[in-house]
């Protein structure tokens, strides 16, 4: 009995030992767990380096883009042909250089000035020389644009000079009779068919006065809007016979005293807009 007894106590002790064998066993497995795990989360969770996030990034919206119409603001880098020309936006496409294509069916001259910006709206294509000169009709040498193939580019609907308020009102000469593109924040309605961009980036500048003869949409004072249009002097008598104005005789008298002779956006189109400033 007393054997039975102790063999029961000695193959108890043996099978605690091997119980706590295997929970400490168990217990250091846990912990390279739990050290590893450690390990892989600040690897998961810490912030890629700037310029990967960035490459990635542009890389991917890229090849989201091909296909979509968007509108972009940039200053003309390089002229290519009398059809095409390079730009750059950091927002979409990050520091590659972008081909623009004018298949708007009208010639579009680059500013001599170098620093105005230039607005494009147009598709995102992957450039195709063949492709391109079948589907919009154009001549575009093979010599000129290798260095492009397969990379994106914008086939331009539309293009136009996009000058800051102020720089429009400050020097409006080169801008009159041009259809211009520009963006700005309404600050003072005057009335349904008239309003001012606000400028705040000259010192000294005056605010340019918007003149919507189609008040589709309604502005809002503080609105950040996008106007295209043509820019001309402004003289009241042309503008309320060509435009069937019907301004009250205060507000006649008030603009012509403070805008006579000076430019006035005659716009198009009237819309918000996302380009920053």
């Amino acid at each position: 009995m007393n054997f039975e007894i102790n063999n029961t106590r000695y193959y108890g002790q043996i099978t605690q030992q091997k119980h706590q064998r295997r929970m400490a066993i168990a217990s250091t497995i846990m912990a390279v767990l739990l050290s590893a795990c450690t390990y892989e989360t600040p690897q998961v969770t810490a912030p890629i380096p700037p310029g990967n996030v960035v490459s990635e990034e542009v890389k991917e919206r890229t090849d989201q883009l091909i296909g979509q119409t968007v509108t972009i603001r940039s200053q003309p880098l390089r002229l290519i042909s009398p059809t095409s020309f390079t730009v750059t936006d950091p927002e979409l496409f990050g520091s590659q250089t972008i081909l623009v294509v004018n298949a708007t069916g009208e010639a579009f001259n680059l500013p001599e000035v170098q620093n105005i910006p230039i607005q494009v709206t147009g598709q995102v294509r992957r450039f195709a020389l063949s492709d391109i000169n079948r589907d919009y009709k154009l001549d575009l040498q093979s010599d000129l644009y290798g260095d492009y193939e397969n990379r994106p580019v914008i086939i331009a609907q539309s293009l136009a000079l996009a000058p800051q308020p102020g720089d429009i009102t400050t020097n409006p000469t080169p801008y009159y009779g041009k259809e211009i593109a520009v963006t700005g924040e309404v600050e003072n309605i005057r009335n349904q068919t008239s309003f001012t961009l606000d400028e705040d980036k000259l010192l000294g500048s005056q605010d340019l006065l918007v003149l919507n003869a189609k008040p589709t949409p309604t502005v809002n004072e503080g609105e950040k809007v996008a106007v295209t249009g043509v820019l001309r002097p402004f003289i009241v008598a042309e503008l309320e016979r060509e435009y069937n104005l019907t301004w009250d005789l205060d507000l006649r008298k008030q603009l012509e005293a403070e805008y006579r002779n000076k430019p006035v956006l005659v716009a198009t189109e009237v819309y918000p807009s996302a380009i920053p400033q």
